[in-house]
C-alpha cells in the first residue's frame, strides 16, 4: 500500500434491504476465554445468529466457528442455555438483546486452515466464473445494469465492538459509491465479497526503528478486503484519500499476489483511473510510514 513511516462487526448487506440505522441496536456481551475477550458488541435488530458467527469468524479466524457453542449466562425465561450455528442460524439476535454469551470453539490446525482457505478461494472463483458466463449471454443494456451489481463490494461490515461503528460504515459506503472505484472495478471486473474494517490493534508491530502498521489486507484474491480506517486512538479516522489509495493497492492484489512489476503496473493504473474520476477535487494524499503488504492469502512486510 503506502510507503513505510517510522515510528469484531455490525454486519450490513449492501443493498436496499439493509435495516434502518435509526433502530436501537441489539447489544450482546461476548466472552471468549482463549483470547481473553469480553466486550459488548452491537448488531441490527434484523441480524441473526448466523451474522454473529460470521463476525466472530472475521475477528478470530484461527477458530472453527462452524462447530462453536454459545452458552447463555444467567438463563432467562424462553431462552435456551446453548446456541449453535447448525441449530440456531436464523435466530434473530433481538431475542438475545442485553444477554451475555460465553463462546466455545475449537482451534483449527495450520493444515486445516490452509485447506479451508484453498476451498474457500476455489468456491469464490467458481462463483465469479459462473457470473461471468451469465453476463456473456446478456444484451449490452442488460450487461451495463448487471455490471453495477456484479463488479462491486457485495457486503460492507464495520467492526461491531468499536465505538461509532456507523462512522466506519459510512466510510465503507463512500468507498463503494466512489465514482473512480466503481469505474475501476467495472473495467477490471473486480467483484469483492466483503469489504470490512481492520482493528487498529491488529497487524501492528514495534521495533527499535519505530512502529509499522499494515493498512490493508486482501484475502483469497478478493473474497475479503480489510482496510485500516481508524487511527490508533480508535476514536479518529484516517484521511479518506489515503484509505482509497490503500483500496486501490488491495484491488490490484485481486490479480497479482506478489509485489512484482506486473502488480505495480496494475496498481498505478488503478490509482490513475480513480484519480481521473475524482471530479470533486484533485487533492493530495498524505504521506505516512504505514504500508500495505503484498500477499495472495498471507500478510507480509514491504520494505
Amino acid at each position: 500500500m503506502e510507503p513505510r513511516e517510522p515510528t469484531p462487526p455490525r454486519d450490513v448487506e449492501s443493498d436496499t434491504s439493509s435495516p434502518s440505522h435509526h433502530e436501537p441496536p441489539v447489544q450482546i456481551t461476548l466472552k471468549f476465554p482463549p483470547e481473553k475477550h469480553m466486550q459488548k458488541w452491537e448488531f441490527y435488530p434484523t441480524d441473526t445468529f448466523e451474522h454473529l458467527i460470521l463476525s466472530l469468524s472475521l475477528e478470530f479466524p484461527s477458530y472453527d466457528w462452524s462447530r462453536a457453542k454459545a452458552l447463555l449466562e444467567k438463563r432467562q425465561p424462553g431462552l435456551k442455555s446453548v446456541y449453535t450455528p447448525s441449530d440456531d442460524a436464523h435466530l434473530p439476535l433481538s431475542a438475545l438483546n442485553h444477554t451475555t454469551l460465553r463462546l466455545l470453539a475449537p482451534q483449527t490446525s495450520d493444515l486445516t486452515s490452509l485447506q479451508n482457505q484453498r476451498a474457500s478461494a476455489a468456491s469464490w472463483q467458481a462463483k465469479r466464473a459462473a457470473a461471468r458466463a451469465r453476463l456473456s449471454r446478456l444484451t449490452p443494456t442488460q450487461r451495463a445494469t448487471a455490471d453495477d451489481v456484479t463488479y462491486t463490494f457485495h457486503t460492507l461490515r464495520p467492526l461491531p465492538h468499536l465505538p461509532n461503528s456507523s462512522r466506519s460504515l459510512a466510510l465503507l459506503e463512500r468507498l463503494k459509491a466512489d465514482p473512480g472505484i466503481r469505474a475501476a472495478m467495472k473495467r477490471h471486473r473486480f467483484s469483492v465479497g466483503l469489504l470490512t474494517e481492520m482493528d487498529p490493534a491488529a497487524h501492528t508491530s514495534a521495533t527499535y526503528e519505530g512502529v509499522t502498521r499494515i493498512l490493508g489486507l486482501n484475502r483469497n484474491k478478493g473474497e475479503v478486503i480489510e482496510l485500516r480506517l481508524r487511527t490508533d486512538a480508535y476514536d479518529g479516522w484516517r484521511d479518506y484519500k489515503v484509505i482509497r489509495k490503500t483500496l486501490c493497492h488491495e484491488l490490484a492484489h485481486n490479480v497479482h499476489g506478489e509485489h512484482d512489476q506486473h502488480f505495480w503496473k496494475l496498481c498505478r493504473e488503478i490509482e490513475k483511473e480513480v484519480e481521473r474520476a475524482d471530479w470533486k477535487s484533485g487533492g493530495q494524499t498524505v504521506g505516512a510510514e504505514e504500508y500495505a503488504p503484498g500477499r495472495g492469502q498471507q500478510e507480509e512486510e514491504e520494505g
